[in-house]
């Protein structure tokens, strides 16, 4: 293996002038470091990370756990986190819970000692578990979290917002009948993009509750539900965009079209929501911007840790596209019945 002391013997300088060289340092003059960093090349030397961090005390990565890697909702938010850290000469380790409190205080446990900062989304973190599994003196961002604490900086989607936004709208297209596909239980967005729905649809229009997790698979259940149901509902809102898909699916497998017997709505804006057909109406969350930003907070908590954390909020937008058109004055009344006749999913 090559060491920094071959690399010094080659070049004809010092391991400390090797080091600042290739550390970046300004105290090494232009010709010696483009020479250090030929000989540096030609000799294929790799810096010792370990090592490094033993003078640095920095491992220059950044660590992310999540409760899911699979969704295009995911791999947005990983791919905006990864464009923040390799522009500041970060690595990023990323791990799951896999919806399972264990698997998420196992994950945190084997992350110490391996990352400078952390960045959790999870829905089983709160005070007593941030307390009993984050050391105090590890950086952290909480992203999508009901935790107030003024120790942690956090960084949340406007999902109550984002989701009276969109039942406003549906109302204001003239749907007095609504179903909704919720998220899986005990999870902060879902619980919020319930509230939101329940409140703004309030005495203005009939609901259906029909149970999802956020999968597809879920949402096509839910889509088939509603195609049995006797009188349908006029609209459906999903509480994200992959359950509206599967839901589509569900409801085009039926004979149904959208948004001509049913419209259709999602949450989040995930790239493919544009190209299904008809293209999905949503809640634009800025996934990447969600992620640089997150990164972004916790560089600034690593290289100022007595400074006061951020409780921070960002805006979602209404993104109308065909899969939810107004409705012509002859339709707004009318419930169209199915062929079969099978009630399905709460009502109030």
């Amino acid at each position: 293996m090559v060491t920094i002391k071959d690399v010094a013997r080659e070049a004809g300088v010092s391991v400390a002038t090797v080091s600042r060289a290739l550390n970046g340092s300004a105290n090494v003059t232009a010709q010696t470091r483009r020479r250090i960093a030929g000989v540096a090349a030609r000799l294929r030397y790799v810096p010792h990370g370990a090592a490094r961090s033993l003078v640095t005390r920095r491992t220059q990565t950044i660590g992310a756990l999540l409760p899911d890697l699979f969704g295009e909702f995911f791999s947005e938010l990983i791919r905006g986190v990864d464009l923040a850290a390799r522009a500041r000469g970060l690595q990023l380790l990323v791990s799951s819970s896999h919806g399972d409190a264990s698997e998420a205080a196992t994950a945190l446990r084997a992350m110490q000692g391996r990352v400078d900062g952390l960045l959790i989304m999870s829905p089983h973190v709160d005070a007593s578990f941030l307390r009993d599994h984050l050391p105090a003196a590890l950086p952290a961002v909480l992203l999508n979290t009901s935790v107030a604490d003024a120790r942690y900086t956090t960084l949340n989607i406007d999902n109550y917002g984002g989701a009276q936004a969109m039942t406003r709208h549906l109302l204001a297209c003239g749907y007095a009948d609504i179903a909704f596909i919720t998220g899986p239980s005990g999870n902060f967005d879902a619980a919020e993009r319930l509230k939101g729905f329940r409140e703004a649809a309030a005495r203005h229009a009939r609901i259906h509750l029909l149970q999802g997790d956020f999968s597809e698979e879920s949402g096509h259940r839910a889509g088939r539900e509603i195609a049995s149901m006797r009188q349908r509902p006029q609209a459906v809102f999903a509480a994200n965009d992959m359950m509206a898909i599967g839901c589509l699916f569900a409801l085009a497998e039926a004979g149904l079209r959208v948004p001509e017997d049913v419209a259709l709505a999602g949450f989040d804006d995930i790239p493919i929501a544009r190209y299904v057909n008809p293209p999905l109406t949503t809640v634009r969350v800025r996934i990447v911007d969600l992620g640089q930003g997150a990164l972004e907070q916790l560089v600034a908590r690593m290289e100022t840790p007595d400074a006061p954390t951020r409780a921070q909020t960002l805006a979602c937008e209404i993104v109308p596209r065909a899969s939810c058109v107004p409705l012509s004055g002859s339709r707004k009344h009318h419930r169209p019945k199915s062929r079969k006749h099978r009630s399905s999913g709460e009502i109030s």
